[in-house]
């Protein structure tokens, strides 16, 4: 099974139209450049099922946030990004996807201070669940994605992360759950910030296949709380051949279960 099925060519030059969640959400994206994916399906699987307002940092054209919409009936969310037309494209797959009133963009830059992005629109202490999927390139180090869009998504400058993390934490709402999703590489940098800001931390690694080493990792901070880390059983994507989802990762991946952390 793929993540994302029935890639359909549009008239719109450059994008497609991607079913995920077996078909509950149509996704339209960028042909080229970054495209959404596993991240963004299992991001939008780890909100709590009892979260009521959403924040998605870095929203991009809205992946997580309607699948979290999708799988939560009483969710509310906010979808935060900086690109314009990244921003036009969120808006117009909320409305396709029936979500428009349950949802709203905000352009704001998430590294700028926070007058700047309550200027824009941008709450503090409010969500009680806020998501990312950050850019997780040092955009210092190699050569960058040669499209300016897919770089933006993939690079950022040293130290932007921490300002990513500050911003979840002025968001997130007392007792509020602030989740990343990241590659494994990048896991000691994300620890490092949310440990100055969050407690009860849950890192949960994510492995492609049995006996492999986790790729990347889901990470879990709650606002105000002074509980201990916590580190999980690796979750393993793939049986040990084939393609398939393992038997209890498939159904999150065809909308019909969610995380539970």
């Amino acid at each position: 099974m793929k993540i994302v099925a029935s890639n359909e060519k549009l008239e719109d030059p450059g994008l497609t139209r991607d079913r995920f969640l077996g078909g509950r959400i149509m996704v339209l994206q960028p042909e080229r450049g970054f495209r959404a994916g596993l991240d963004s399906v299992l991001l939008a699987a780890a909100v709590s099922d009892q979260s009521e307002r959403l924040l998605d940092l870095g929203a991009g054209v809205g992946t997580a946030s309607l699948c979290a919409l999708a799988d939560l009936a009483e969710l509310d969310a906010t979808l935060a990004e900086v690109q314009d037309d990244l921003v036009d494209l969120a808006n117009r797959n909320l409305a396709d996807n029936g979500f428009a009133a349950r949802a709203r963009t905000v352009k704001t830059d998430l590294t700028a201070p926070g007058a700047a992005r309550l200027a824009d629109g941008l709450v503090s202490d409010h969500f009680t669940s806020v998501i990312a999927n950050p850019p997780f390139f040092d955009a210092s180090a190699g050569t960058n994605s040669t499209g300016k869009a897919r770089a933006a998504s993939r690079h950022m400058p040293t130290g932007d992360l921490d300002k990513w993390v500050k911003c979840a934490a002025s968001c997130a709402a007392p007792g509020g759950e602030v989740i990343f999703v990241s590659p494994a590489a990048a896991l000691p940098s994300l620890l490092k910030s949310f440990s100055a800001r969050f407690g009860a931390l849950s890192i949960l690694p994510i492995a492609p296949r049995p006996g492999l080493d986790a790729s990347r990792v889901l990470v879990r901070g709650i606002k105000g709380s002074r509980s201990p880390t916590r580190v999980m059983s690796p979750l393993v994507l793939h049986e040990a051949k084939g393609n398939h989802f393992a038997e209890n990762i498939d159904p999150i991946f065809r909308g019909n279960s969610r995380l539970h952390w």
